[in-house]
């Protein structure tokens, strides 16, 4: 499986309904919507009503990854929005196992995300409860950052550990994936490719997202 999920930070927000129409032409899978709090992550992004407006101008599947702290209290706004999948962070979850649950509970798929320095081997004893475990492939906070190619080792070790516990987890990477990184991505084993401005900011999306897509085919 390859998913190919660009990243509405990288956007124009100043033309987000022409955004969402190249999106929407796109072979793009996934919609992913980086919510930052100023406090989990030193930068502010966007919140509800902004996602809100985009939810309506799309019907592909959102993936809305909460970097901010106790991301367990909006589950059901998340929900609200439509979306197919919420994002939490290890780190900010004191008790990520009940906050799992509750994604599902609210008909969602659970991904979990997990920081450059978080060692996979955390989500040891969750991994089969999780739906998606997304590596940061540079450090939260800011779009456009430089791929840390640590990150493809720590694919290919998140790889054995959903294998060998028999989980069904994908696995997604955010930061830095272009057409540099991405094929090295799939061949350590990704499945879920979120990408910023390396699409948003290409000539032409369409022809960017397609190219990705055959890249890790």
């Amino acid at each position: 499986m390859n998913l190919i999920a660009p990243s509405l930070l990288a956007a124009d927000f100043g033309n987000l309904e022409r955004e969402m129409e190249w999106f929407n032409r796109s072979e793009a899978d996934w919609l992913h919507l980086d919510v930052m709090d100023g406090v989990f992550v030193p930068n502010i992004s966007f919140g509800f009503p902004v996602m809100e407006s985009v939810a309506k101008l799309t019907q592909k599947p959102l993936d809305v990854h909460l970097m901010i702290v106790q991301p367990e209290k909006f589950i059901s706004q998340v929900r609200d929005l439509g979306a197919a999948v919420m994002n939490v962070h290890q780190e900010a979850c004191v008790h990520l196992h009940r906050t799992v649950y509750a994604i599902h509970e609210a008909g969602m798929k659970a991904a979990v995300s997990l920081c450059p320095s978080t060692p996979v081997e955390s989500l040891t004893d969750i991994i089969q409860d999780i739906d998606v475990v997304m590596l940061m492939t540079v450090n939260p906070g800011f779009g456009g950052q430089k791929f840390i190619t640590h990150s493809l080792d720590k694919a290919r070790r998140l790889r054995q550990l959903i294998e060998s516990s028999g989980s069904h987890a994908l696995i997604e990477v955010d930061g830095g994936v272009n057409r540099q990184t991405a094929p090295l991505l799939h061949e350590a084993g990704v499945d879920v490719f979120v990408t910023g401005s390396a699409v948003f900011g290409a000539p032409d999306p369409v022809a960017e997202v397609a190219a990705l897509k055959a890249l890790t085919a």
